[in-house]
């Protein structure tokens, strides 16, 4: 009994312990949650609510509206319009499989859009947007709107894309956009910071060149969604800014006009004031439709233009390196004239070819077969004599002529750092040849550059500042492109005289009068006589193939030359004559003589421009008239 009763305290003792233990534990687990809801809802509220936030509000960026391209007039010359795009946020899609057939049933696509599709979803990351289309019709773009409700993760955008109205008038100089990609992200830190799917950026030209200022920054969106991640309500909208539009002192239809005379053929046209340095047509050709890149160009139109033997890639007028030919006589008359080398009465006889110059067991001979007589300095420019030209520069030496070329802005860049790839061409002198080749330079390679041959390679741009130097008088001037860039104001050197003697600049326009306005001279037949559109010029000819005595026994026609091996044509002028205010370089790759070739574009190019001029004062005029 006693034992039984000591049982029973022991069991009862056994029970209170674990209940004690269990009520510990529960009190412990309990005091251990109750903490826990106090630290997540009382301390922790602010991160937690944060993370609900971003959980039910979405920020969109919208693609920045890009600033215009102007011509001098005010056309626009590089444009916007609505786009109307599809975008997919793969991270907000349940059944992506589901979603993605649905789209190519709507959208009408076909097995290889499809794959393309599929293939970008495969190469971005998760969280990123795959662009199903960027270029939507509106019935296409409606259809998807109507169906948004099956379409989770499915975002239908309006956004902005480029158009280039002009297409292939403009492409050389504006350039074009297209999609950015890795590079133009990592490279450029306004395209990083306005980055969204889809972003388009200039890839060339002045698309590429002002960047900064033309990409302008996103329209931002929040909104709430619902569990299902479809949007309730906007909460805010951040405006964005538009990019800044950019006037060119391009007149549109002078570059128009431009892009015709060289339609079929390979070259360069450029017009510049020779004042103000404004550029009014900038023509490289041929040319492509800048409007084929903005959506990504297809393989075939691709091909079609990297297969081009003319190559419509090149931009000819800043990276063509052209011997220049007789269009450098003008330079070396000069030179001779300020280093006193010669005057106006110095002669010269040519007796043509049975009667070259002879140098060193080599024969240097003139283009006209019977020789030009008796030359002085302005019948040798009038009649492009090579024989008096090589006599000048021998007399003269390379290092001179080098240093009179330079002056008038042969050899180096016309823009500076504005375009990448405009090239420098090359000057040569002793000092060149030397550490370039570990060679000594030799009097043959004096006289052919005399006339523009060997190893003097120019760029049109550069012949057409020349020009425009030699028509002012002889003063320095800084070419542009933008009116009023303030990134590209004139250094204070800007009225700098190039020469030392007013004389003898006007000896040397006299005899580039003389060459276009008088009988014999080389581009007589392009002259206008009406005083307002007659203008004064120089041909140039620039041979592609060494000339054989076989060739000179057979004289061919040009067209009766295999077009790679036939002569490039040149010419450059300036005009009015009388009162100058433009001047112009023309370049036909393969083209023949300058005479027949180039200098004709010029006649119908002055006409033009001439008769454009007053529209152009009459802006200037408007223009101080607002100030």
């Amino acid at each position: 009994m006693i034992n039984s009763s000591s049982d029973n305290v022991k069991k009862l003792n056994s029970i209170n312990r674990r209940m004690f233990i269990t009520g510990s534990l529960k009190f412990f687990i309990m005091v251990g949650l109750v903490s826990r809801l106090f630290f997540l809802q009382v301390k922790e509220n602010k991160k937690y609510l944060t993370l609900s936030d971003k959980n039910r509000i979405r920020e969109w960026k919208l693609a920045p509206v890009r600033g215009e391209f102007h011509d001098y007039f005010g056309n626009i010359v590089a444009g916007n319009f609505e786009a109307y795009q599809l975008h997919v946020i793969p991270e907000q899609v349940e059944d992506f499989r589901y979603v993605i057939y649905r789209l190519k049933d709507l959208l009408e696509l076909s097995d290889r859009e499809f794959r393309k599709v599929i293939k970008r979803k495969n190469e971005i990351k998760p969280w990123e947007t795959l662009i199903v289309s960027d270029n939507l019709s509106w019935k296409k773009f409606s259809k998807i709107n109507n169906h948004l409700f099956d379409l989770n993760g499915v975002k239908p955008v309006i956004s902005i894309s480029r158009n280039y109205p002009y297409k292939e008038n403009f492409t050389h100089l504006i350039g074009y956009v297209s999609q950015a990609n890795e590079s133009d992200i990592e490279n450029t830190e306004v395209i990083k910071k306005n980055f969204v799917p889809g972003l388009k950026v200039g890839k060339v030209g002045l698309e590429k060149s002002f960047e900064e200022k033309l990409i302008g920054s996103n329209d931002i969106e929040r909104y709430e969604v619902n569990a299902y991640g479809r949007r309730i309500s906007q909460l805010e909208f951040q405006k964005g800014k538009k990019g800044k539009t950019l006037r060119l002192t391009i007149d549109t239809e002078v570059q128009k006009l431009a892009n015709e005379l060289l339609k079929d053929q390979a070259g360069s046209i450029n017009v510049m004031d020779i004042y103000t340095g404004d550029i009014i047509a900038m023509h490289s050709s041929p040319s492509f439709d800048p409007n084929l890149f903005v959506f990504g160009i297809s393989k075939d139109d691709w091909q079609l233009i990297r297969n081009d033997p003319m190559k419509p890639l090149v931009n000819k007028t800043l990276q063509g390196n052209y011997s220049p030919g007789s269009t450098i006589k003008p330079i070396v008359a000069l030179s001779a004239l300020e280093n006193g080398i010669i005057n106006t009465n110095f002669t010269i006889q040519c007796r043509g070819h049975k009667h070259p110059l002879e140098l060193y067991g080599q024969t240097y001979h003139c283009w006209k077969k019977q020789g030009h007589g008796y030359m002085n300095l302005r019948n040798a420019m009038k009649q492009s004599c090579d024989i008096y030209f090589y006599e000048v520069a021998r007399k003269l030496g390379v290092d001179k002529l080098s240093e009179t070329a330079k002056k008038f802005g042969l050899g180096k860049e016309v823009f500076g750092n504005l375009f990448s790839i405009e090239k420098k061409g090359l000057i040569p002198n002793t000092q060149w040849k030397k550490n370039a080749l570990g060679q000594g330079w030799l009097l043959g390679e004096t006289i052919i550059t005399g006339i523009g041959q060997g190893y003097i390679q120019t760029t049109p741009i550069q012949l057409c500042l020349m020009t425009a130097q030699i028509g002012n008088g002889g003063y320095k001037i800084y070419p542009k492109i933008i009116v009023d860039d303030i990134n590209n104001e004139a250094p204070i050197d800007k009225f700098t005289k190039l020469i030392s003697n007013s004389k003898n600049i006007k000896i040397v326009q006299d005899a580039m009068f003389a060459s276009t306005n008088e009988v014999r001279g080389t581009s007589y037949k392009s002259r206008i006589n009406d005083l307002k559109y007659q203008f004064a010029g120089k041909t140039g000819t620039a041979q592609v193939k060494k000339i054989t005595e076989k060739d000179r026994e057979l004289d061919l026609k040009t067209f009766e030359i295999p077009y790679e091996e036939r002569d490039h044509a040149l010419y450059v002028a300036y005009g009015p004559y009388k009162n100058p205010r433009y001047a112009l370089s023309v370049i036909v790759e393969h083209g023949g003589s300058g005479s027949a070739t180039a200098a004709p574009m010029a006649k119908k190019l002055f006409k033009l421009i001439i008769d454009r001029h007053k529209a152009r004062e009459a802006i200037n005029e408007k223009k101080y008239l607002e100030i």
